[in-house]
């Protein structure tokens, strides 16, 4: 069963190129590449990195994967970092999220049933897949890459970036990590049954009193966090095996 994932901002020449695949959905057309029998590479900004988070179509995505059969969804994120003990520069896991209105960047509601007529979305165990997030964990064990931490994540549209109050106030909420992408993703391929998990880097920090890097500074933060993570993607795709999807898509009779 295919297995897919979203790669970001750090991934843009990662090297998971491979066969290419124009994808027609009822939301607008999007590409999927194939790197391998049956698994599957989306940049979500495109190739070369042309899209803002608000210029996504998040919709189309996720039908995309949906109508290739993805059993199994590996979102990736460049995050900035809130709490002093989660480390830069090293992959993290997502436990949990926060998404305080659920809406895409245009201020659509976040579903893919926005013309009514789909399920209820009911987190019976979160956006994110307990086994997922194992099997991750094992296989970057093997690697010598360990994961250190899981981090609950904070979900901020953007394009801007956050002003120091807001990151004050996303890390006194609980968010330990945040950034402009992931969240969507997570909620919409949830809705079509799709089992996901967040696989994020800090490659800034995003502490209050912390100053934003230049432009020199987030390209830096940027390569590095694709040297970490673009490994363990490979590996991920190669390895992991679609879990049961343990929410429920309830709909009234």
């Amino acid at each position: 069963m295919p297995v897919a994932a979203i790669l970001g901002s750090a991934f843009h020449d990662a090297g998971l190129l491979g066969e290419p695949m124009h994808v027609d959905t009822p939301f607008g057309a999007t590409r999927v590449h194939r790197v391998g029998g049956d698994r599957l590479v989306l940049y979500r900004h495109g190739l070369p990195h042309r899209l803002l988070p608000h210029q996504l179509n998040w919709r189309a995505s996720a039908y995309a994967l949906h109508a290739l059969g993805v059993r199994a969804l590996v979102v990736t994120s460049s995050v900035g970092v809130l709490d002093r003990e989660v480390p830069l520069f090293e992959p993290l896991l997502v436990r949990d999220v926060l998404m305080l209105d659920n809406r895409l960047p245009d201020g659509s509601t976040c579903t893919m049933f926005a013309e009514g007529g789909g399920p209820h979305l009911v987190l019976d165990e979160g956006l994110v897949s307990a086994s997922m997030n194992r099997q991750i964990s094992e296989i970057a064990e093997e690697m010598g890459t360990p994961i250190r931490a899981e981090v609950d994540f904070g979900y901020v549209a953007g394009p801007r970036t956050k002003t120091r109050a807001e990151n004050r106030m996303w890390a006194r909420l609980g968010a330990q990590v945040n950034s402009m992408t992931l969240a969507p993703e997570l909620v919409l391929a949830n809705e079509l049954g799709i089992p996901c998990a967040g696989l994020v880097v800090g490659h800034k920090l995003s502490h209050p009193e912390h100053r934003s890097p230049d432009q020199a500074g987030v390209t830096e933060s940027l390569q590095r966090s694709r040297l970490v993570m673009g490994e363990l993607v490979r590996h991920v795709l190669e390895r992991l095996e679609p879990p049961d999807f343990n929410n429920t898509l309830y709909r009234f009779q």
